[in-house]
C-alpha cells in the first residue's frame, strides 16, 4: 500500500490534478472570507443628534449601527470610545445620523477657540510675533514650555556704540496656540505646510504689561524671542515668574506708568 500511495504522489499527473484542488480550495477559502468581510455587518458609532461646531462630543451624542464594511467609504471612525470626548471640527456641523469622519472631529488643543478656556482667571493672553527661524524651523508645540528672552541695543552715556543686551526676562511660559498669519493652526492640517506667525501664551497682567512696554521700545530695537525648554517632559513644570529684575527695571525706567 505504501509503495501504491508513494507511485501515485511521484506521478506527474497526479500532482498536477493535487496543485489545482489545492489552489481552488485556497481561493475558495479566501473568495469566501473576502466576501463576508465585505458584507458581515459592524458596528460603528454615529450621531443621534444635530451637534454643532466647536461642541463636545459626549457618549449621550452617539448612537450605533451595523453597516456592511463595503458601505463604508471617507474614513469614517469606528470605534465609538475613539469619538467620545473629542469636538466638531470648528467649521463642520455633524448632523443627525452621519456617521463620525476622522476629518470631522478633533481633538480640543485644534479648536481655534479652545485657549480663551485654558488658562488661568487673572491671566492675559499675549500674541508673540515669530516665524520659521525664532519657532526653530516650527518646532515649538502647543503645551511645550518656552522661556522669554529680551534683546536690546542700548547706547552708551557718551553717544557711543550702541551695546547689545539680551537676557532672560520670563521662564517657564506655557504656549497654548501657535497660528500661522491667517489666525490658523499651523498644526492642524500638516499637510499644509504652514508658517509659524504667532506664540499664543497667557500671562498675568504685570508681565503682560511688561512684555507689551519692550515691544514698543523701539529705540533700543527691542527684540522679545521664544527659547524652547524640556519643562513639559516634568512631572511637575515650574511656576511662571519673571526671571530678572534688572530686565524689568531696563524697560520700566524707559516707559511711562499709566494709571
Amino acid at each position: 500500500m505504501k509503495n501504491g500511495l508513494k507511485k501515485m504522489l511521484t506521478n506527474k499527473n497526479t500532482v498536477t490534478i493535487l496543485g489545482v484542488l489545492a489552489a481552488v480550495i485556497v481561493l475558495y477559502i479566501g473568495y469566501n472570507w473576502r466576501v463576508s468581510s465585505a458584507t458581515n455587518p459592524i458596528e460603528v458609532p454615529y450621531a443621534i443628534k444635530t451637534i454643532s461646531a466647536g461642541t463636545k462630543i459626549t457618549e449621550a451624542d452617539i448612537g450605533t449601527i451595523k453597516v456592511p464594511p463595503a458601505m463604508l467609504k471617507g474614513n469614517p471612525i469606528t470605534d465609538a470610545k475613539s469619538v467620545v470626548g473629542k469636538y466638531a471640527m470648528a467649521d463642520t456641523v455633524i448632523p443627525v445620523g452621519s456617521l463620525f469622519y476622522s476629518r470631522s472631529v478633533c481633538e480640543a488643543e485644534q479648536l481655534p477657540a479652545n485657549i480663551i478656556l485654558k488658562y488661568p482667571k487673572g491671566y492675559v493672553l499675549y500674541y508673540m510675533h515669530v516665524d520659521m527661524t525664532t519657532t526653530y524651523s516650527n518646532s515649538i508645540y502647543p503645551g511645550n514650555y518656552i522661556d522669554v528672552y529680551l534683546k536690546a541695543a542700548i547706547k552708551d552715556g557718551n553717544g557711543g556704540e550702541s551695546k547689545v543686551t539680551f537676557g532672560k526676562l520670563l521662564q517657564n511660559v506655557k504656549v497654548l496656540a501657535v497660528r500661522d498669519s491667517n489666525g490658523k493652526n499651523v498644526f492642524s492640517n500638516t499637510d499644509e505646510n504652514s508658517v509659524p506667525s504667532q506664540l499664543i501664551f497667557a500671562v498675568p497682567q504685570e508681565y503682560y504689561l511688561l512684555l507689551k512696554k519692550a515691544e514698543y521700545l523701539g529705540s533700543f530695537q527691542t527684540q522679545l524671542l521664544p527659547v524652547p525648554t524640556a519643562e513639559s517632559l516634568k512631572d511637575t513644570p515650574g511656576e511662571l515668574k519673571l526671571s530678572t529684575e534688572s530686565l524689568k527695571d531696563f524697560i520700566n525706567s524707559h516707559t511711562v506708568y499709566a494709571e
